[in-house]
């Protein structure tokens, strides 16, 4: 649940935002991560208006505003603000219109002034809103960057995901969060994770307690998010499993209804855990670059295959 007050004490200092009136009203719920601008529905034109998105008024509403009567203008205002009205955002300070006020005091609406344009003012709302409203999950892993590709590492307890997060730390990779990782989904087109205020930039290895990364291995051994564009499960060697030995399949995981390249590494003593998923990460970045190595080593063998066939055939 986000409310009015919400928007106003955590990114009050980030917009400027002052309140004018209606203070009553920060206890009202913002349900849509979506804003009107008043402009168009000023006129009497209300057939697409949501009264439960911010509306923003400006210079243009303003401007229009001041051609009608004061009996007009209070009630073209009092015909799109109800009590579902999350709040009345006014740009450029232009928070000197009465009948505006009055309407929202009369409501219990929170009227913010803001000093930026009208159009500036609603991008930054916006991205605001997309923050606050993003789809999130929770994974039990260790989310960790090499070599810039963000790699979640999951796998049962005690399998080894924080020793082996701690190896590529040492070896000069970024620690995102350990044990839970909350993800978010942005834009609708990947996912961000980053770990809870808490446990932040800490880890805990059995055996030793809790550590804290940047103190131990400096400040750039760590970062707060990163997005996450493969996801690794460890698992114990299991000799009845058949693993996949030549990676012609690109398996997924899907998250948040986002599908992410997935790939299963068995573990077991005498095996480079560290060095196998720096190999995974770095096959990765080939991958995004448009070079399969499986699959170029599947052409070149059937290219020889079939020339020594066509050799075969000639000698016949």
């Amino acid at each position: 649940m986000f409310l009015v007050e919400d928007l106003y004490q955590k990114y009050k200092e980030a917009l400027n935002l002052e309140i004018v009136v209606g203070e009553k009203g920060l206890q009202r719920q913002i349900n849509i991560p979506e804003i009107h601008r008043a402009c168009i529905f000023l006129t009497g034109f209300t057939s697409h208006y949501h009264d439960q998105r911010l509306l923003v008024f400006g210079q243009l509403e303003v401007e229009y505003l001041k051609t009608l009567s004061k009996e007009l203008r209070y009630e073209r205002i009092a015909a799109i603000l109800t009590q579902r009205t999350p709040a009345v955002i006014v740009s450029h300070n232009h928070f000197h219109i009465e009948e505006l006020l009055e309407v929202c005091s009369n409501l219990n609406i929170t009227v913010f002034k803001i000093p930026d344009a009208a159009t500036q003012a609603m991008s930054k709302i916006l991205v605001v809103l997309s923050e606050e409203f993003s789809p999130i999950a929770s994974r039990h892993g260790t989310f960790i960057e090499v070599y810039d590709v963000g790699v979640l590492i999951e796998g049962d307890s005690s399998v080894g995901k924080s020793e082996t997060a701690l190896g590529l730390i040492e070896k000069g990779h970024r620690l995102v969060s350990d044990d839970v990782v909350r993800i978010k989904k942005r834009k609708g087109s990947y996912l961000e994770g980053q770990g809870v205020e808490l446990t932040r930039h800490h880890m805990e290895i059995r055996g030793i307690g809790i550590i804290n990364v940047a103190n131990i291995y400096g400040a750039y051994c760590v970062r707060d998010k990163k997005q996450i564009d493969i996801i690794i499960k460890l698992e114990e060697w299991n000799e009845n499993h058949f693993y996949d030995r030549l990676g012609l399949e690109d398996s997924k995981s899907e998250i948040l209804g986002i599908q992410v390249p997935y790939s299963l590494l068995p573990v077991k003593p005498g095996r480079d855990v560290v060095l196998l998923i720096e190999t995974i990460a770095l096959n990765f970045r080939l991958k995004k670059m448009g070079y399969h190595s499986a699959k170029d080593f599947r052409a070149r063998q059937r290219s020889q295959i079939a020339q020594k066939f066509s050799q075969e055939q000639g000698t016949q």
